[in-house]
């Protein structure tokens, strides 16, 4: 059995009548909503905590009661999925790739409960449950913004230009975000050299900084992390070897000077809008949602101050080509 983690906090409002208009809104509500972890857990300072704050933001905003199971390895995930599902929870939230054949089991076991499952498309699971609803991103469009940046980079640095990733495990999001990197940054560099690894792991931090410390030595100028918590190692090598990091999944600018930007994908934002359908009675299972550049789900964090001004601007020019399809990114790595 899994060591979940129950969280179950009811929002309150203050006393004067400005805080009356809040304190409605945050009323509980009889909806109960769950949230299961992947196994880099709350405190990944990313995709997980991502997750949560959007559940925390349908808690205050919508008053559903929650909880969250953080699971500490893979065979927690079926366990915590139907357990949580038997309870009675209106919706039950896989967060990462990883999930994604324990929530179809469990989905075409339990029929008459709701599922979501971040990173996944529904059409793509076994079963194709109808109770389930994938929530995807366009990782490859905000890929392609940070790698070209990054070319940009390159090319006033001395030397031969060269730009690198770590990702986690090779997971089709994984690659949609290094396929857009490596894309962007070639747009920005022809002839720059990409060098690609992976760490097997979303959580040791060491294995990442290893794999980026070794892109590093090679002559990567900026190393873009895509693998979690571990990813963290990566940009702490970054930072020791005084070159470039790019973040993922939040804003990591908070680690240092070196942090160039952060590939953001909001999934707070997919996390919220989902809960908020069963709230309204609009959720419909049996689908996948996507969001990309267009809608706000994936977009750059803040820049660095040592970005000039030229590379800004020639990067509103690609964001807002990518915004009305005028560019075509890769969604795989060949």
């Amino acid at each position: 059995m899994s060591c979940a983690v129950a969280l179950l906090l009811a929002a309150c409002g203050g006393d004067d009548p400005a805080a009356t208009e809040q304190a409605a809104s945050s009323k509980k509500s009889e909806f109960r909503i769950a949230l299961v972890t992947d196994v880099g857990q709350l405190n990944d300072r990313g995709f997980n905590q991502l997750a949560y704050e959007g559940l925390k933001r349908a808690e205050k905003e919508l008053g559903v009661q929650i909880r969250v199971a953080q699971s500490n390895s893979p065979a927690d995930y079926i366990p915590n999925h139907t357990s949580l599902s038997r309870q009675g929870f209106d919706l039950v939230i896989g967060v990462g790739f990883s999930q994604g054949d324990a929530v179809d089991a469990t989905a075409a076991k339990l029929p008459d409960g709701r599922f979501a499952i971040v990173d996944v498309d529904q059409q793509g699971l076994k079963n194709k449950p109808e109770n389930v609803v994938g929530l995807l991103f366009r990782e490859q469009e905000v890929g392609y913004l940070a790698g070209y940046l990054a070319g940009l980079s390159e090319k006033r640095r001395p030397g031969a230009d060269v730009v690198s990733s770590v990702g986690g495990f090779k997971e089709p999001p994984v690659d949609r975000f290094i396929a857009g990197y490596q894309a962007g940054a070639k747009e920005a560099a022809p002839g720059i050299k990409t060098l690609n690894g992976y760490s097997q792991t979303w959580d040791d931090q060491a294995k990442c900084k290893e794999v980026a410390l070794g892109q590093i030595a090679r002559g990567a100028g900026v190393v873009f992390q895509v693998a979690g918590g571990c990813g963290l190692g990566a940009l702490d090598a970054a930072g020791e070897r005084d070159v470039w990091g790019i973040g993922v999944d939040a804003d990591q600018s908070f680690l240092g000077r070196h942090v160039m930007t952060s590939a953001l994908k909001r999934v707070d934002e997919a996390v919220f809008r989902t809960i908020k359908s069963v709230v309204d009675g609009t959720w419909e299972g049996g689908k996948s949602i996507t969001f990309g550049l267009e809608d706000d789900g994936v977009g750059l964090g803040k820049i660095s101050p040592e970005v000039p001004q030229a590379d800004r601007d020639a990067l509103d020019q690609v964001r807002r080509r990518l915004r009305v399809g005028e560019i075509s990114v890769p969604t795989s790595l060949r």
